[in-house]
């Protein structure tokens, strides 16, 4: 048990280093974060050093006074739930009453959710960080059933890389945000052991420890497998074989833990019926264009598949349901949203007469059964608008499609 001076002085000394850390840009998810309300708590999850601790900073410098603890400090080992009222305590006697708390990393904690409740229902206002998706709704669910707002944060898009390198949107400049993804550290110091770390911290720390895991390399080399075949369709059946694991259940599981980290997401066939959708194939893509680059050789010689899984990011920081559309054809991408199908979108790296007819047509056969007036590709750098069987379509080049901001223009 951690003493009570020894927890005092941490907080102390975290609290000065928040208040010093570097505002950052601005992020796009700020937009989504309203004017802390009481009675709820606002939860901002993502993967780790996505940048939660800046928002975090962004958010904590417009409050007049702040109660900060971040628990993944290593001097934090022997932290438990029944502490937190001590912090509580701390809090309140070292900085005054009335601060608002925020919380960092809550997921390191066991039973958590217990003492954010009692602070909600006291009326605080509550901004926690986390890295497992699941684990923090599952445990949010069962405590605070509409009682917390959740915001997504991933690593920058290409419009904060753009303000972030201080670069203007052409295509030099997404060709190098294409190749180093956008994980803040690592553009800083450009040191490729940052993504290779990474990645090893996100498979040890945020599923080997916390889910028991006995066979660390089964699992890195199942999460280095998806992470070389971004865009292509695999069944947990396949998984199984190919890895010689013991059951389909583990593969299933495995894939769910890389998800709730962030590491990587998985995307369904279209369909209207929900148990279709879980049946059919998946596709899977990386968080990060650059954290696959370095830790995949594969995926760094397949320009196609990274330009796709580049759009589906940019598709993902908007939209929650994203499928892949098959008929006689393919098309990669359908976004929906509530029972509404926005758009169908095709990804090419270059159109041209050897693929033009297998690209359109599966553009133009899921516009025709998801009664879709116009349809778009995404190219690496080309820009064209023509009109098929009466409807239109578009074609734009990543960097410029990716400089709109505004919702509606996906």
């Amino acid at each position: 048990m951690i003493s009570e001076k020894d927890l005092q002085e941490i907080i102390r000394l975290q609290k000065l280093w928040i208040e010093e850390l570097e505002q950052g840009i601005p992020r796009e998810a700020a937009q989504n974060i309203p004017s802390l309300p009481i009675h709820f708590a606002l939860m901002i999850v993502g993967a780790r050093r996505s940048g939660k601790s800046t928002l975090l900073r962004q958010i904590l410098g417009k409050q007049k006074n702040v109660y900060y603890l971040n628990l993944e400090d290593p001097r934090l080992t022997s932290f438990s739930a029944s502490d937190f009222l001590r912090v509580e305590r701390i809090f309140k006697q070292d900085f005054g009453s009335g601060g608002v708390y925020f919380f960092d990393e809550i997921q390191n904690i066991e039973r958590w959710e217990s003492f954010i409740r009692y602070l909600v229902d006291k009326g605080e206002k509550v901004v926690l960080t986390g890295s497992n998706a699941s684990l923090l709704s599952r445990e949010l669910g069962t405590k605070l059933t509409g009682r917390h707002m959740n915001v997504e944060l991933f690593p920058f898009s290409y419009t904060e890389f753009l303000t972030f390198s201080k670069m203007q949107a052409s295509l030099q400049s997404y060709e190098r945000f294409l190749l180093t993804g956008g994980f803040p550290e690592f553009l800083k110091q450009r040191n490729p052991a940052i993504l290779n770390e990474l990645l090893n911290d996100i498979l040890m720390r945020d599923i080997v420890t916390r889910f028991g895991i006995r066979n660390s390399d089964l699992l890195k080399r199942i999460a280095l497998y998806l992470l070389s075949h971004v865009g292509k369709e695999f069944s947990f059946n396949s998984l199984k074989k190919m890895f010689q694991v013991k059951s389909v259940q583990t593969a299933i599981d495995y894939v769910s833990y890389f998800e709730d980290s962030y590491l990587l997401f998985t995307v369904s066939k279209f369909s209207y019926s929900y148990k279709k959708q879980q049946i059919s194939p998946k596709k899977v893509y990386s968080i990060d264009t650059g954290l696959s680059h370095v830790n995949s050789v594969s995926f760094s010689k397949d320009q196609g598949k990274m330009l796709e899984n580049s759009v589906f990011l940019h598709l993902k920081r908007r939209y929650p349901e994203i499928f892949y559309f098959q008929g006689e054809k393919e098309c990669d991408f359908i976004v929906k949203e509530k029972e509404k199908v926005l758009s169908a979108i095709q990804v090419c790296w270059e159109l041209h007469e050897e693929n033009r007819e297998r690209e359109l047509g599966g553009l133009q056969e899921a516009m025709g059964q998801l009664k879709l007036s116009e349809g778009l590709i995404v190219t690496f750098n080309q820009e064209d608008s023509f009109e098929l069987e009466g409807k239109k379509i578009k074609v734009l080049p990543a960097w410029k499609w990716m400089a709109i901001r505004e919702r509606s223009k996906v």
